[in-house]
C-alpha cells in the first residue's frame, strides 16, 4: 500500500479503500511548504539561539529552557528538506539517515513539548511559590532538568527509531514504520496513545493546574504588571502549540481507532486521510512560530534583536557608520529580580 503521508508520526494503516489523490496532493503541496517552513523556522530559531547565547548570556533557568526549546525546533526543522524530497519523489537517503532523521524529528517534537511544560512550571514556581523559587530556579538546576528532559525525549522517540526503516516497496524506496506482524496493531495503538498522552493530555493538564494557581495568585496581588508580562509569553507559546498540534493528535486518534469510532468505511477513510494531511502540515509549521511570538509578545526580545543586528551584523558591513556604534549592549539589560527569576525579559525572552 502506498504511503498517504511522509510524516514519521504516520503509520501505514490498512484503509478500506485506496485514496491516491491524497498522495498526489502531498507530492505537490508539501515540498514548497516544507521548504518555506525550513527557511523561516531555521532563521528564526537560529536568531533566538544566538540572542540567548550572545546577549542574554543564559543568566536564569528560563533562559536555559528557552534555549532548549529553540534547539528542539531546530532539530525538528533540519529534517524537513528530506521529508520534502520524500513527498515529491521517493526515499533515496538510505536506512541510516531514515532512522537518524526519524529520531531527530521525534526528539524535536517531544523535546519541544517537554520544554514548553517546563517553562509553564517555571512560571508557576516563580509567581505562586516565589520564596521556594529563589533556591530552586537556578541555572544549574535548569541544566540538570534539561539533560533529564532530553533523556526522556530520547526514550519516547526510541520505538519510532527502532521500527522505522528504509526498504524497497514495489518500484519505490520508502522510509516508514514496520512493526512486527504479530504485534502490529498493538504497536500502532501504543504509538498513537503515546503521542496523544505526551503531546496533548499531559501539557493540557499541566497548563490547567499551573495557570489556575497563577491566576489565583495574581488576583490576590497588587501592582503585578511585571508578573503579568512574565506569564503572557509562556501562555501564548502553549496556546499556539495546542492550536497547531491538537488537530493532528485528534485526527491521528480517530484514524488509528476507526473501528471504535465507527469510521471504518470508505467515505470516512478518505476524509480522515485528507484531514491527516492538512493537520499534519499545520503541525509541522509550528516549529517556526515561537520566534514570531517572541517578536510580537516580547518587548525585551525586540530590543535584544535590534542590538544584536547593530552589534554583530550591521557593524561588520558598515564599519564607518557611527550611528551603529553608539548603543552598547548593556543598554537593553535590566536589573535581575529574584521574585520572577528574571527581569521584564520573562515576558519577552
Amino acid at each position: 500500500m502506498d504511503d498517504l503521508t511522509t510524516s514519521p508520526f504516520y503509520y501505514d494503516y490498512k484503509a478500506p479503500c485506496q485514496n491516491f489523490d491524497v498522495k498526489y496532493t502531498a507530492s505537490r503541496l508539501l515540498p514548497p511548504l516544507y521548504s518555506l517552513v525550513f527557511i523561516s523556522g531555521f532563521v528564526g530559531n537560529a536568531l533566538v539561539f544566538l540572542i540567548l547565547i550572545r546577549c542574554k548570556k543564559l543568566k536564569s533557568m528560563t533562559d536555559i529552557y528557552l534555549l532548549n526549546l529553540a534547539i528542539s525546533d531546530l532539530l525538528f526543522i533540519i529534517t524537513l528538506p528530506f521529508w520534502a524530497h520524500y513527498a515529491a519523489d521517493q526515499w533515496i537517503f538510505g536506512d541510516v539517515l531514515c532512522k537518524l532523521l526519524t529520531g531527530f524529528y521525534h526528539m524535536g517534537f517531544f523535546g519541544g513539548v517537554f520544554f514548553i511544560i517546563l517553562l509553564t512550571i517555571d512560571r508557576y514556581l516563580a509567581i505562586v511559590h516565589a520564596v521556594f523559587a529563589l533556591k530552586a530556579r537556578t541555572v544549574t538546576f535548569g541544566i540538570l532538568t534539561s539533560v533529564i528532559t532530553w533523556v526522556v525525549a530520547g526514550f519516547a522517540s526510541l520505538p519510532a527509531i527502532i521500527f522505522t526503516k528504509s526498504q524497497k516497496d514495489g518500484i519505490q524506496h520508502t522510509c516508514s514504520s514496520h512493526f512486527p506482524s504479530d504485534q502490529s496493531v498493538v504497536w500502532k495503538n501504543f504509538q498513537t496513545l503515546k503521542m496523544n498522552l505526551l503531546g496533548l493530555v499531559l501539557p493540557l493538564v499541566v497548563m490547567i493546574i499551573c495557570y489556575s494557581g497563577i491566576i489565583q495568585t495574581l488576583l490576590r496581588c497588587r501592582n503585578e504588571k511585571k508578573k503579568h508580562k512574565a506569564v503572557r509569553l509562556i501562555f501564548v507559546i502553549m496556546i499556539v502549540y495546542f492550536l497547531f498540534w491538537a488537530p493532528y493528535n485528534i485526527v491521528l486518534l480517530l484514524n488509528t481507532f476507526q473501528v471504535f469510532f465507527g469510521l471504518d468505511n470508505c467515505d470516512s477513510s478518505k476524509k480522515l486521510d485528507r484531514a491527516m494531511q492538512l493537520t499534519e502540515t499545520l503541525g509541522m509549521t509550528h516549529c517556526c512560530i515561537n520566534p514570531v511570538i517572541y517578536a510580537f509578545v516580547g518587548e525585551k526580545f525586540r530590543r535584544y534583536l535590534s542590538t544584536f543586528f547593530r552589534k554583530y551584523i550591521v557593524r561588520n558591513f558598515c564599519k564607518q557608520c557611527p550611528i551603529f556604534h553608539g548603543e552598547a549592549l548593556d543598554r537593553v539589560s535590566s536589573t535581575y529580580t529574584p521574585s520572577t527569576g528574571e527581569q521584564e525579559v520573562s515576558a519577552g525572552l
